[in-house]
């Protein structure tokens, strides 16, 4: 059944890959802040599909106007992937909290007590498990509210736990994509011990569960983990992208001292994730090869 989408966090990395999935069975509307303006500005990615998208503005700090952009986009599901925060964890708390606790807050008082949305998807991240660093904590005070509007008032509240996403278009200041920068341009690479291993899932494999979870059968405040559930340290991936782009560099494994509020293991558990008919597809390797490729089809391009 085609049904109307809301999506907050459309144009991050994770939005940008998410959107023409959903459009392929949805009609989409994004919520955006007022600096895209009519969507002149919007990504480049999403510049051809403008026709096929609708937006609403508003800025989730704001109640007033996030209620009026619920009210006017009419959704059945929002998908809430906006935050502060992913690439630069330790941002201030006064920042964290206003858009990742009273942005999610607002969004879900505006969203439910319509009583005509039939959930809404909360992207979630695993370092809510330890709160390590000031955006972790940040979700994970959101998710409470979360829980406690559904078990208090039955709001149709269900979680997407996104494990270490990576692929085109990810920010450049995020590992991977420096890697390859340094890696492409035959460059040595100064990197900390790299010893944390994370589940490294390709940002395709993400917006297609994330997909599914938009009509799965599945309990109130159920989160299902996005990841793939192996393991692979930082340095290990770096090594990997020289290997994958044959590069001259190498990586300057422990150049560089590790950054506090780091957990050593993160990785998704998905034997018990409930069935949505999802799995991640790309291994490490393969999503890493694909990555390259894309770049070079990039580069192609602009000569």
């Amino acid at each position: 059944m085609k049904r109307r989408i809301l999506l907050t966090g459309g144009t991050g990395f994770i939005g940008r890959n998410l959107t023409p999935l959903l459009l392929q069975q949805h009609d989409v509307i994004l919520l955006v802040r007022e600096q895209y303006g009519m969507g002149k500005s919007l990504p480049s990615t999403l510049q051809p599909l403008r026709e096929q998208l609708q937006l609403v503005y508003a800025d989730l700090r704001n109640y007033r106007l996030t209620c009026r952009a619920v009210a006017e986009a009419e959704p059945d599901v929002v998908i809430h992937l906006a935050a502060a925060g992913a690439t630069n964890p330790f941002l201030p708390i006064n920042e964290a909290m206003r858009h990742n606790l009273n942005g999610t807050i607002n969004l879900m008082r505006a969203a439910c007590e319509r009583r005509t949305i039939e959930r809404v998807i909360v992207g979630r991240t695993p370092g809510e498990w330890s709160s390590m660093n000031v955006y972790a904590a940040s979700k994970a005070a959101a998710w409470n509210f979360c829980e406690m509007f559904t078990r208090t008032q039955e709001w149709p509240i269900i979680g997407a736990m996104i494990f270490q996403s990576y692929g085109y278009g990810q920010p450049t200041n995020a590992l991977i994509p420096a890697a390859f920068e340094a890696a492409i341009r035959g460059e040595d690479f100064a990197m900390t011990a790299g010893l944390q291993r994370r589940d490294w899932v390709h940002v395709q494999d993400v917006a297609a569960g994330i997909c599914q979870l938009v009509s799965a059968e599945i309990p109130l405040l159920t989160t299902v983990q996005l990841g793939t559930g192996k393991l692979a340290s930082v340095a290990d991936v770096v090594r990997t992208i020289y290997s994958v782009t044959g590069s001259q560099g190498k990586p300057l494994i422990g150049a560089l001292p590790s950054r506090p509020g780091e957990v050593l293991e993160q990785s998704a558990d998905v034997a018990n994730n409930p069935d949505i008919g999802w799995e991640a597809q790309l291994d490490l390797v393969a999503g890493l090869t694909h990555y390259f490729e894309q770049l070079k089809q990039a580069a192609a391009a602009e000569h």
